[in-house]
This record gives structure tokens, sequence and C-alpha cells, in this order.
């Protein structure tokens, strides 16, 4: 893997370098988003470590510019902040795993190890479908019937899991570890949150409803809830 670290504390950011490179990982650093920029578009890279807090433009706005100019590179934000406000905002800038600080280096490399599995998986049916719904995994669009669905890269991310799923009771703990990467915390609600959000899309003016609750579980999307 090729990393990108952004990070404007110095020292913090040479700790990372170095434990990376310990594990045979490619690392470069940049300490403000017009350096993170300027090495994009100069090398290419695989996955980037972004800080939040950095000079000029944070890494929630810094995170929503690189997802709509490299759809497929992975991003891992490293952050102090750790409330599900912040992660939400982490989530919907386009993040695709959150770890807060301080944190453990072993816990660090499972989590890029899982993002690079997760760019390796080979492609399989593009069209993903349950009852009316329609999920086109090269195109990201969604459709219920005839009317397309617009969905965040969250949404799309937690829609594509239950629908590769379906009929099968799906635990908070699970939906979190696959679709977030992060390990379940029991303080938070974020997968309550979208699961909500999701619904309201795809659910809430349709039948039959797709999306149901398993009291003391989590989820399952069927059909049917018979």
């Amino acid at each position: 893997m090729q990393i990108l670290i952004v990070e404007d504390e110095h020292e913090v950011a040479s700790f990372i370098k170095s434990g990376l490179e310990d594990y045979g990982f490619s690392a470069d650093i940049a300490n403000d988003a017009l350096q993170a920029q300027v090495l994009l578009s100069n090398k290419e890279y695989t996955t980037i470590i972004l800080d939040v807090n950095l000079p000029v433009i944070n890494g929630f706005e810094l995170c929503k510019i690189i997802r709509s100019r490299y759809e497929n590179l992975s991003i891992l934000m490293l952050t102090a902040l750790s409330s599900t406000d912040s992660k939400l905002s982490g989530f919907d800038a386009g993040a695709d795993d959150y770890l807060i600080k301080p944190f453990e280096f072993r816990e660090l490399i499972a989590r890029l190890r899982a993002l690079n599995r997760r760019r390796s998986l080979p492609s399989s049916d593009p069209v993903l479908k349950i009852a009316d719904l329609e999920f086109n995994l090269e195109s990201k669009t969604v459709k219920r019937g005839n009317q397309k669905i617009l969905l965040t890269a969250r949404e799309l991310a937690l829609l594509e899991f239950f629908m590769k799923n379906q009929n099968k009771a799906l635990s908070r703990n699970e939906i979190t570890e696959k679709v977030w990467d992060v390990n379940f915390d029991t303080g938070t609600n974020v997968v309550d949150v979208y699961v909500n959000y999701l619904r309201k899309k795809i659910d809430k003016d349709f039948s039959p409803k797709l999306i149901h609750t398993i009291s003391g579980i989590g989820y399952i999307m069927q059909e049917s809830d018979k």
C-alpha cells in the first residue's frame, strides 16, 4: 500500500510514518490540505490517513474534496474527536473508516489491511435486486420501481451490505465491522442513525417494507417480516 498521512503535528506524523514503514508500508506526510492535494496530484496512493484538526481546511472538508476526485481511494480518519456526531460527519464526508486517538498501532494496521482487502475484492453481478429495489454497483445508482433514489456514500455502503445479505439477521456489531471497519462501540448509535436515514429513502413511501428491526439483535432485509 502507498499511504499518505495528513497530519499537522510533526511528531505524530513521524511516529505514524515510522510505524507503517516497520510493517513494510510506504508512507508520505502532508502537514495540511494544500500539501496533501499536491502530493495526490503527483503520486498514486491507495490509502489516506487523515486528521480532522488541520489548518485552513479541516479534515472533514478535505475528505469531501478527496472523495469527489478520487472515488477508489481509501480514507481512514484518525482523530481525537470521539463523539457520535464527529463520526457521522466523517462518514458523511466520505471516510471509509474512523479511528480515535490515542490508538494502538496494531489496530491501525488491522484497519488498513481490512480497507485494502475491500479494495481488492472482485466484482460480481453489478446489479443487486430485492422486490422492486435495484442497486447498480458500477454506476452507484439506486431506484425503487421507476423512482431514482439519491444516497450518500455511507448509505450506499450500508444498502450494499444489506442487499448482499438478504434474509439474514445482521447484528449492529456485524454491520459496524463490515460497513465501517470499526469495532462496535456500545456507546454510539451510528448504525441506528444510518439505518433510519436509509429507511426514510427506500422504505417510507414504498411497499413492501424491506428493512426490519429484530429486537435484541439488529436488522434484516427481506420482502416480508413474517
